[in-house]
C-alpha cells in the first residue's frame, strides 16, 4: 500500500465504475453520476468545500501515464468540477459549482493524496469490502443490487461456484491438462465473469452448477486453449480487463475455429440438437391425475426481471442498455403498454444497428426497411453458425407482413391510432425474439 500526492489533472474518473458499468469516457461517467445521484453529488461537493478537502484518499491505479480512480470517483468528480465548473453537465450545475468555488477558503488544491495499488485483484478485494453507508451522500454510497451485479459481471467475484476450479478439474480429469500446471484463477474468473462469455465457450453456471451447453468434446479443447493462453501469459489481465478486451479475445478464438458453434449445441436433455430427437421408450399408461391449479404469473415487465439474460454491455451502448433496463425493471405491462410497445420496437431497431455496425455487414443499406435489415441479419447469423436453421426460419417469419408477430405489427404499435398493443401479444413476441435481440447486442 502506497500513498502519494498526485495532480488532480492526472486522475481519471473511471468510465467502467461498477455503479454504472462501462461507459464511453470520463465525461459520460461524470454525467451519469449527476443524472442518477445529483443531490448526493451536490451534498458531497458542499461538504468538501466546507471541510476544504476530502478525508479518505481515493484508490487509484497507474494507467497510460495517468491514474485511474477505482474508489472515490464521486470525490474526484466534485474536486474536478470545483476546479473547472464548466465541465459540469448542465448550465445549472456549472453555476452551482462556480458559486461553491467562491466559498473555498484558502488555496484550491492542485494535488490530492491517493492510495496507489497496481495489483488489480487487490483493488477488487478492497472494493468488495467497502460501501457500507451513505450519510445522505456525504459518506461512501452503498451499492444497490444492480451495482453489485456490475461488479460481479466485471470481476467474476461471487459466492458459490468457482468457475476456474471447475474448469481445471474437468481438464485434469480428462487428461488434457497437466495437474502440475496452474491456471491463473483470477484471470480465468474475470474472463468468464458473464454467462454470455461462458456460453460462447459452451458451458453455463446460471443455475449454480457447471453444465455443458455444447458438445463436451468441442468445449474441452476450447477451454484448454484459454487455460494455456492464460498460463503462458499470452493473454494477461490488461487484455481482458473490460468488455471490449474480452470480446476481442473470444472473437479471435472464434475466427480460429476454436469455439463451439450452434451445430455443437445440446438440448436440455443433453443430446446434440443437430442429431435429431432421441428415441423415447414407451411409457406405461397410468391413471390421469387432476391438473394442479395454475400458479400466478410473476411477470410484470416485458423482459422478465426474474430471468438472467447473457448480455454484455460495452461503453457505446448506453442508450441501448437504458432502454433494456426500462423494459426489464421500470415499465409495467399493466400500466404502460403503449410506452412498452414503442420502446420494444426501438430496442429491436438499435440492436439490429449494433449488429450491422459490429459485424461490418455490407449487405445492409441505409434505406433498408426494418424488415429487410432483420432478414439480412438473420441470414448472416445463420451463415456464421450463431443460430440453427430452425431458429433462422422462425425469425424470418418476423419479416412477413401477414404474421401477427411481425415488423408490420411493431410499426402499427407506433403509427396506428386504432391498433392497441396487448401485454400477452408483446410478451409472446419478446419470448420469440429475445435470443435474436441478445445475439445482436452481443455482436
Amino acid at each position: 500500500m502506497a500513498f502519494r500526492s498526485l495532480p488532480l489533472s492526472a486522475l481519471l474518473v473511471n468510465r467502467a465504475n461498477d455503479r454504472h458499468g462501462e461507459l464511453e469516457n470520463e465525461t459520460a461517467a461524470i454525467a451519469w453520476l449527476f443524472n442518477n445521484r445529483e443531490q448526493h453529488m451536490r451534498n458531497l461537493a458542499k461538504d468538501i468545500v466546507t471541510q476544504a478537502g476530502v478525508y479518505d484518499p481515493p484508490l487509484v491505479s497507474a494507467e497510460d501515464g495517468k491514474f485511474l480512480v477505482f474508489d472515490g470517483n464521486r470525490r474526484v468528480t466534485c474536486l474536478k468540477l470545483l476546479g473547472s465548473p464548466r465541465r459540469a453537465p448542465t448550465v445549472e450545475l456549472q453555476k452551482y459549482f462556480a458559486d461553491l468555488r467562491q466559498k473555498w477558503v484558502g488555496k484550491f488544491p492542485e494535488n490530492i493524496t491517493c492510495q496507489i495499488e497496481n495489483d488489480r485483484d487487490r483493488i477488487d478485494d478492497i472494493l468488495y469490502r467497502r460501501h457500507t453507508g451513505t450519510l445522505n451522500g456525504v459518506g461512501q454510497s452503498t451499492w444497490d443490487d444492480r451495482m453489485k451485479a456490475n461488479f460481479v459481471g466485471r470481476t467474476g467475484k461471487a459466492s458459490g461456484l468457482h468457475v476456474a476450479d471447475e474448469i481445471e478439474k474437468r481438464l485434469v480429469e480428462t487428461r488434457v491438462w497437466d495437474a502440475r500446471r496452474k491456471i491463473p484463477r483470477s484471470n480465468m474468473n474475470r474472463l468468464l465473469s458473464s454467462e454470455a462469455y461462458r456460453n460462447r465457450l459452451g458451458f453455463s453456471v446460471a443455475r449454480g452448477k457447471f453444465e455443458y451447453t455444447h458438445d463436451e468434446a468441442v468445449v474441452l479443447p476450447a477451454l484448454c486453449r484459454v487455460a494455456d493462453d492464460l498460463a503462458t501469459k499470452k493473454i494477461v489481465l490488461g487484455d481482458i480487463w473490460d468488455v471490449a478486451g474480452k470480446r476481442h479475445y473470444l472473437d479471435q478464438l472464434d475466427r480460429e475455429g476454436i469455439l463451439p458453434t450452434v451445430a455443437h449445441a445440446l438440448s436440455k436433455a443433453g443430446q446434440l440438437v443437430s442429431a435429431g430427437k432421441p428415441s423415447i421408450p414407451p411409457v406405461p399408461v397410468s391413471p390421469p391425475k387432476p391438473s394442479p391449479l395454475p400458479k400466478p404469473d410473476p411477470r410484470t415487465t416485458l423482459i422478465p426481471n426474474y430471468l438472467h439474460y447473457a448480455v454484455t454491455w460495452s461503453g457505446e451502448q448506453q442508450r441501448l442498455k437504458a432502454i433494456w433496463e426500462e423494459l426489464q425493471f421500470h415499465l409495467k405491462l399493466a400500466e404502460h403498454p403503449n410506452a412498452i410497445a414503442v420502446m420494444f420496437r426501438v430496442l429491436v431497431e438499435l440492436a439490429l444497428d449494433n449488429y450491422v455496425t459490429k459485424a461490418g455487414l455490407s449487405t445492409v443499406h441505409e434505406n433498408d426497411s426494418l424488415s429487410n435489415r432483420t432478414g439480412k441479419v438473420v441470414s448472416d447469423l445463420l451463415a456464421k453458425k450463431k443460430i440453427d436453421r430452425k431458429y433462422h426460419d422462425e425469425c424470418k417469419k418476423f419479416q412477413n407482413a401477414d404474421q401477427l408477430f411481425s415488423v408490420a405489427t411493431m410499426n402499427r404499435w407506433v403509427h396506428s391510432p386504432k391498433f392497441n398493443p396487448s401485454a400477452q401479444h408483446m410478451t409472446s413476441m419478446w419470448d420469440s425474439l429475445s435470443e435474436f435481440v441478445v445475439l445482436c447486442i452481443n455482436a
